[in-house]
């Protein structure tokens, strides 16, 4: 059994109206209280934000299921939750323009 303090790694994906309506600033406000490491940005398609996030596991649930929700323009039509396993070269949390 794990213990709820243990580090994860995941990848969100989130899909809807997600773009143009404060989702990265309300995600990244939200990290950063929780104490997580990681990015959020906008994916080329217009419709969906990716968010890769490491932290305590309760932490980065905590953010999953305000993802689900979003800031109140938004809305979240999917949320695609998967393992992460590539290297993070970020310190603290932040927003990528890429």
């Amino acid at each position: 059994m794990h213990d709820s303090s243990d580090a994860v790694r995941l990848r969100i994906l989130v899909r809807g109206v997600v773009q143009g309506v404060g989702f990265r600033f309300f995600i990244r406000r939200h990290a950063s209280r929780l104490g997580l490491r990681g990015y959020v940005r906008n994916l080329p398609d217009g419709e969906s934000v990716e968010i890769v996030v490491e932290g305590p596991r309760d932490r980065v649930n905590e953010l999953i299921e305000l993802a689900r929700r979003g800031p109140p323009a938004a809305v979240v039509e999917d949320v695609e939750v998967s393992e992460y396993s590539g290297e993070l070269d970020t310190v603290g949390f932040t927003i990528k323009y890429d």
